[in-house]
Formats: C-alpha cells, sequence, structure tokens
C-alpha cells in the first residue's frame, strides 16, 4: 500500500511538472527564435539601407559593419547588387529566396527545418532606393544556429534536472507521508496477525484518522469479548474436567467392592461392563483437562534438542510394544543434532498420543516405524503403523474433537489425541498432516521449525 501511494503522489507531481514546466520551456524556446530572427532580420535592412545608397561613404560603412558582424556574431553576411559595394564580400547562390528578394522586393527567411530550426538560419532582405523605391540588390545573413541549439538544451535540460529532483523530494516525502497515513492500518494489520497465531491478547493503538480510530475500538472489543468468551469456555472445561475426576474415581473404587461381592456372574459382568465405561469415562475427562491446558495460552516456543525428545520416549513406549510383540524402529536422515522450537513439554505429549494411538491399532508382531526427516529449515516427525489405516473422509475427520473412526481407534480411545497433537503443533508454529503409509496402516507427520546455528549458539552462549 506504501509503494502505491508513493506511485501516486510521483505520478500527480509528474503531471503537475508536465503541465507547468513544459509550456514555459516551449514559450522560451519560441522566444529564443523570435528574438533571434528580429535581431538578424534588424541587421540586414540596417545594410540593405546602406546598399541602397550605393555612395562611397554607405559603402565603407557596410563593409566595416558586414565585417564587425561576422566578427562578433556566428553569421555571414553575402551582398548582392552593386559591385562596387560588394567588392570583399561573398556573393549568394541565385536561388528562389534572393530571386523573390530582387525581382518581388520580398524579404525572406528561412530556418532550415520545419522542426524548431536547423543548422542554419538564413534571411535575405531587398535593398531598395529611398526616392524611387527600386531594388537595386539584396543583403543575406547566413546565421549559425549551433549557438542557440545549446540554448535550447540549457532550457530543456535545466528543467529536466529540476524535474527529476523535484520527484525525488516528491518520492522521499511521499514516502513519510505514506507510512504515517499507514500507520494505523499496520498497527491493526499486526493486531491481527497476533489474534490469528493464538494471542487473544493482542490490541491495536487507538490512532490516526476517525475511520481507523472507529475501526480500532470495534476490533478490541470484538476481541475483548472473544478472549473473555473462550477464557470462560476452558475454564470450564478445565474446572468441569477436573471436578469429575473424584466422584469418576469413587464410583469406580464402588463398583470394584461391588464386583468383589458379586457371585453372579450375569450381574458380575454387568458391574464389569459399567466399569469399564468408567474407566473410558475417566480417560475422556483426562483428555479434556489436556484439551483445556494446550489450548490456555500459548507458551514462547524455546530450542529442544529433537533426537533427545524422540529417543527418550520410544524408550517409554517400548516395554509396553514389547508385550505384544510390537517392535518400535527409529529411521530417517537422523545425522547430526537439529534443535526444533517447541514449547516446553509439547513435543513429548505429541509423540505420547501419536505413539499411543499406533499401538493400539498395530497387529501382534507389527512394527511401529518412526521417522525424522530435516528439510530445510523445518523437520518432520513422522509414525507409520500397520493399522487399518484410514480413509479420506476419516482423515478430513480425524481432528475434530471425540471423534473415533470404526475400528481406528483402541477400545480406550477418547477421540481427543489427536486434537490436542494438532492444537501444540499449531502453538509451535508447525503441522500435522495425515497420509497413507507404504504397505498399509497409517502415517502421521508432525512437521516443526528447525533452530539455526547461529540463534542456537546464541541461546547456549
Amino acid at each position: 500500500m506504501i509503494r502505491q501511494l508513493v506511485r501516486s503522489y510521483i505520478f500527480l507531481v509528474a503531471i503537475a511538472i508536465a503541465l507547468f514546466t513544459v509550456p514555459v520551456a516551449f514559450s522560451l524556446t519560441s522566444q529564443l527564435r523570435g528574438d533571434t530572427e528580429d535581431s538578424v532580420v534588424r541587421e540586414a535592412r540596417t545594410m540593405a539601407l546602406l546598399l541602397a545608397n550605393g555612395d562611397s561613404t554607405s559603402c565603407e560603412a557596410l563593409q566595416e559593419m558586414a565585417e564587425a558582424y561576422a566578427a562578433q556574431t556566428p553569421g555571414d553576411v553575402q551582398v548582392a547588387g552593386s559591385p562596387g559595394c560588394a567588392a570583399g564580400l561573398a556573393r549568394p547562390a541565385r536561388d528562389a529566396a534572393l530571386t523573390a528578394a530582387l525581382d518581388e522586393n520580398d524579404p525572406t527567411t528561412d530556418w532550415g527545418s520545419s522542426f524548431i530550426w536547423g543548422p542554419e538560419l538564413v534571411i535575405t532582405v531587398p535593398a531598395r532606393t529611398a526616392g524611387e523605391d527600386r531594388v537595386v540588390g539584396a543583403v543575406r545573413i547566413v546565421y549559425s544556429t549551433n549557438e542557440m541549439t545549446h540554448r535550447l538544451w540549457t532550457i530543456w535540460g535545466f528543467r529536466a534536472v529540476l524535474a527529476v529532483l523535484v520527484l525525488v523530494v516528491a518520492a522521499l516525502l511521499g514516502v513519510g507521508v505514506a507510512r504515517r497515513l499507514t500507520r494505523p492500518l499496520r498497527q491493526l494489520n499486526d493486531m491481527a496477525s497476533r489474534f490469528s497465531d493464538g494471542d487473544l491478547t493482542a490490541r491495536s493503538p487507538v490512532t490516526g484518522p476517525p475511520e481507523t480510530q472507529t475501526l480500532a475500538r470495534t476490533l478490541n472489543q470484538g476481541a475483548e469479548r472473544l478472549d473473555t468468551l473462550i477464557a470462560a469456555q476452558r475454564i470450564f472445561v478445565a474446572d468441569a474436567s477436573h471436578q469429575l475426576r473424584t466422584p469418576l474415581t469413587a464410583l469406580r473404587l464402588s463398583l470394584d467392592n461391588i464386583a468383589d461381592g458379586v457371585d453372579d456372574p450375569f450381574l458380575r459382568e454387568d458391574v464389569e461392563q459399567a466399569t469399564a465405561e468408567v474407566v473410558r469415562m475417566n480417560r475422556l475427562v483426562n483428555g479434556l483437562l489436556v484439551l483445556a491446558r494446550a489450548e490456555a495460552k500459548v507458551t514462547a516456543s524455546e530450542p529442544l534438542p529433537l533426537l533427545d525428545t524422540v529417543r527418550e520416549r520410544l524408550a517409554v513406549w517400548r516395554p509396553a510394544a514389547e508385550e505384544r510383540g510390537v517392535t518400535i524402529a527409529l529411521r530417517g536422515s537422523i545425522d547430526g543434532r537439529p534443535s526444533v522450537l517447541s514449547g516446553p513439554g509439547h513435543l513429548d505429549q505429541m509423540l505420547d498420543n501419536v505413539l499411543s494411538n499406533a499401538l493400539e491399532v498395530s497387529p501382534d508382531g507389527g512394527t511401529i516405524t518412526v521417522r525424522v526427516d530435516p528439510r530445510d529449515d523445518v523437520v518432520g516427525v513422522s509414525v507409520l503403523d500397520e493399522g487399518p489405516g484410514m480413509s479420506d473422509a476419516e482423515k478430513s475427520r480425524a481432528f475434530d474433537r471425540f471423534w473415533r473412526g470404526q475400528a481406528r481407534t483402541g477400545k480406550g480411545g477418547s477421540g481427543l489425541g489427536l486434537a490436542v497433537v494438532r492444537q501444540l503443533a499449531t502453538d509451535d508454529g508447525g503441522t500435522v498432516v495425515l497420509t497413507d503409509a507404504p504397505g498399509g496402516g497409517l502415517c502421521v507427520t508432525i512437521t516443526l521449525r528447525v533452530v539455526s546455528s547461529r540463534a542456537s549458539s546464541r541461546s547456549g552462549g
């Protein structure tokens, strides 16, 4: 927007310069041409009067005047007529202009070109006697226009340089004015960017013209209401999840006590089913609590050693996998020790959720492959299982809360694991993508930003 405003300023100034400077330059050019023509014609008429007198005194004056004129100006004097007065002076060629002066008594002016002027200005003036009004000769002045051309370039060049300087000044002033005019809009854009990144406390200063002030107040009020509503929702979910854990625990203990004192197998089966539902509800409440914490205020990301965290979580999950004969293998381009930007505990939680899902859907004796693939300024951590996988429709809903695919999650799944993973990855500036694993199964790829070596050295120092 700043560039567009500056271009508009320069365009308007250029139009103003063209409207005021170009006509003045043309006027000065026309004035230069007219003044030069009048001066040469005046000198030619004076010499023509001396030629028409024909006496010795006039002829001597004509000779001196022609020599002085040739010495002081870029013009050459040519005389046709009286041999005595024309002695020592060049004679003009017999052309149409000379014929018109001698026969038709008409002075002629030839600029040599229809566009401004040519290399020479040629003026031919007839010499008429005073009493008889008879043409006795003609005086021609051939005037070089080199000096006029130089003055013409000076006129136009000075105005061109002045126009460029004015445009440069207009551009500099335009940048300052444009930045000042667009500052409220940039502040609103910064607020919107922070808001889209999850910072619900972002507010815009109320500055600028009345229109932007009204817009800033409206956005700030909307953000305040949205922040209040979301905060209330998070507090409610967190409090409800926390408060439900105690009665659920008490209910499970009561069911366990009932099961210990029941001999009827049918009644015992009903109690075990009720206990299983209580366990699943307890996991659901725990998932809600984790999701509420994940959706809380975004924490600052910090450098985290990726491979160390991955190896640590794999070591935690291998015993559970070995009980079912499932192998967890680490693969990929793992040269070096890349660091990623992640909030405290985010990467651990994401890996735990994805590995838990992969283990629940993996067949006994299967393999879970964890692959680390650095790519430019990001690194991808992929978890591939050998389970039933997901269809495209199921992938599009997999991140919805409480959604559980048919036979795609374990019996104890709550449908919140991938929702928590996406929330944490988004908070860290990363992404989560679901694709088909080669040979069947599901591939969950978590992409995080890599910390540059320079940033790592500064943080380490």
